[in-house]
C-alpha cells in the first residue's frame, strides 16, 4: 500500500470532500476515488458512507488518520531532511492531446518535489517517440501502446485508458449516432494513427452512411472543426480544456467503446534510473495509475 494514498485520506478529510482534496493534492478527483478505494479494499471495510451528496468518513477512516497522522509527518521530514536528490535533464515525449492535461499537471509535482530535475518536454506522434526512446534520444515518452508487436528493449507503465466517443456540434439536433453521420459530413482523425484506425474500424461496423471529407492530424483540429458546425468525428474523449474553448455534443459509443490504452514508455536498461522513478511517482499520483495496476 502505498504511503500516499493515506496523506489522500488525511487531505479528505481535511477538505471534506473528494474535489477538496483532489485540489490539495494536485491529482484529478477520479484519482483520489481510486485511491480511497484501493484503501478501502486494504482494510477490507468501507472508510466512506456515500448515500447522499456528499462522502462522509467512517469512524474507521477517522482512526486511521488518528494513527496514522504524526508518523507519517515525521516520516516526510526524515524524507526532506535524508533523501538523494533528483538532479538533472529528463526527455520527456507527450503525445499532443496530453500536451495540455496529463503534462502540466505531471510538472507541476516534479517541480514541488524535485525542483532540480530539469524536465524537457518534446512533442510527437507515438511511433515517433517510440523510436526515439529505443534510439536513446528521449528517455521516456507517454504515447498509445501499441497493442501488438513492440520490442523486448522497451518497459511499459500503464496511466489510463482513453475511450472513443462520438463529437457533434454543439446544436446538432440529432439524437442517434446513425442519423448524425446522415446528416452531417464525418472529418476523420488520422488514419495511420491508432485512434484513428479503431475509430475507423468502429464506424465500419456500426454506420452504413458516412462522408469523409478531411483528415486531420491532430484531436483539438478535429474538435475545432466540429465546434463549428462542419461534420462529426469519433475521437478519443478531448479533455475539459478542449470542450471549453470548441464546445460540442459527446456522445459514448456505448458498451464494447474502443479504447486507447495510454501507457509510458522507456528502456529496461533504465529500470534504476532515479529520474524515472520520480516521473513514474508523478504521474501515479496525478492520475492514480498505482492503484488501479494494484486492482487488477
Amino acid at each position: 500500500m502505498k504511503m500516499s494514498f493515506f496523506d489522500t485520506l488525511d487531505a479528505v478529510l481535511r477538505s471534506g470532500s473528494l474535489a477538496g482534496a483532489a485540489r490539495e493534492m494536485n491529482v484529478t478527483p477520479s484519482a483520489v476515488s481510486m485511491q480511497m478505494k484501493q484503501l478501502e479494499a486494504h482494510f477490507g471495510q468501507p472508510l466512506f458512507d456515500r448515500a447522499g451528496l456528499r462522502v462522509r468518513p467512517t469512524p474507521l477512516a477517522r482512526e486511521i488518520v488518528g494513527v496514522l497522522r504524526e508518523p507519517m509527518q515525521r516520516v516526510e521530514a526524515l524524507r526532506s531532511r535524508t533523501s538523494t536528490q533528483v538532479e538533472g535533464l529528463l526527455r520527456l515525449g507527450v503525445i499532443e492531446t496530453l500536451q495540455s492535461s496529463l503534462l502540466p499537471a505531471a510538472a507541476k509535482q516534479l517541480r514541488a518535489r524535485y525542483p532540480a530535475l530539469d524536465v524537457r518536454p518534446v512533442r510527437g506522434r507515438t511511433v515517433e517517440l517510440i523510436e526515439a526512446v529505443k534510439a536513446g534520444r528521449l528517455d521516456a515518452a507517454v504515447v498509445v501502446q501499441p497493442s501488438t508487436g513492440g520490442s523486448q528493449r522497451l518497459a511499459w507503465q500503464p496511466v489510463f485508458r482513453n475511450e472513443l466517443v462520438l463529437v457533434a456540434p454543439p446544436h446538432a439536433e440529432e439524437a442517434r449516432i446513425p442519423a448524425l453521420f446522415k446528416s452531417h459530413d464525418w472529418i476523420r482523425f488520422d488514419p495511420s494513427t491508432s485512434g484513428g484506425r479503431l475509430a475507423m474500424r468502429w464506424i465500419a461496423k456500426h454506420v452504413r452512411e458516412a462522408r469523409a471529407t478531411m483528415d486531420l492530424q491532430s484531436v483539438q483540429a478535429v474538435v475545432a472543426m466540429v465546434s463549428a458546425g462542419l461534420g462529426v468525428s469519433v475521437v478519443q474523449r478531448p479533455d475539459a480544456r478542449m470542450v471549453l474553448a470548441y464546445p460540442v455534443r459527446i456522445l459514448s459509443l456505448g458498451r464494447g467503446a474502443p479504447a486507447l490504452q495510454i501507457s509510458l514508455v522507456s528502456r529496461k536498461t533504465d529500470a534504476g534510473n532515479r529520474q524515472l522513478a520520480a516521473l513514474r511517482e508523478a504521474i501515479e499520483r496525478v492520475t492514480g495509475a498505482g492503484a488501479a495496476a494494484a486492482r487488477r
